[in-house]
């Protein structure tokens, strides 16, 4: 249901929900992390990271400027086991679409999508993809920028939640990741501070 007064194309970029996405991966060795030891004693973590096993995720930060709706958080998760030279070590453009597509349905709208400039998302095919989606405009961020996309945030704050941790196997990496992103997706708080963090005003004029 629209939002506003208006028509055409500058009443659905009004009442759009804005998307920002982002990419990640994880391998069975975690990030370094400060933590207690004693004087002289580093404590060490043994792990076994040993080949390519790795979880790829994808994410966004949806929310609707001008609106009461809280800010919320959606991903993907992709497990790369490290064997087959034809595998899929990554996310697919189809993959992009299914997750924008499930953005779409959460917010019940046009979608404003900003987004970088990996190859993925500037194929030929993503182009079609996104052409398809009558609903969806996309912008891409300036190169080297990443202090503009709140998804960052999210990557920084997992990163530290992982840090040290060992884990047996890539499900069991892949079961901790979920858990630790679905523990920020009850914390709107925290998305919005994802968002204040970037400087943007995404207030509406």
């Amino acid at each position: 249901m629209c939002c506003c007064t208006g028509s055409g194309g500058a009443c659905r970029s009004r009442c759009a929900g804005l998307c920002f996405q982002d990419e990640s991966g994880q391998g069975l060795r975690p990030p370094k992390g400060r933590t207690w030891g004693r004087r002289g004693h580093t404590p060490v973590v043994r792990v076994t990271a040993q080949g390519s096993k790795r979880v790829s995720l994808a994410a966004l930060i949806a929310t609707r400027p001008g609106s009461a709706v809280r800010a919320r958080l959606i991903y993907r998760t992709h497990l790369d086991r490290g064997s087959g030279k034809r595998r899929r070590k990554g996310f697919a453009e189809t993959d992009y679409a299914r997750l924008l597509d499930g953005a779409h349905q959460e917010l019940g709208g046009a979608i404003v999508l900003v987004w970088d400039n990996l190859p993925t998302h500037v194929s030929g095919a993503m182009r079609q993809l996104i052409a398809a989606r009558s609903w969806l405009t996309v912008f891409q961020l300036p190169a080297y920028a990443p202090e503009l996309n709140p998804v960052e945030g999210v990557w920084s704050s997992l990163k530290r939640s992982l840090a040290n941790l060992t884990k047996q196997g890539l499900d069991q990496l892949a079961a901790l990741v979920k858990t630790r992103l679905k523990r920020m997706q009850y914390r709107p708080g925290l998305i919005d501070g994802f968002l204040a963090k970037t400087g943007l005003d995404l207030t509406l004029p």
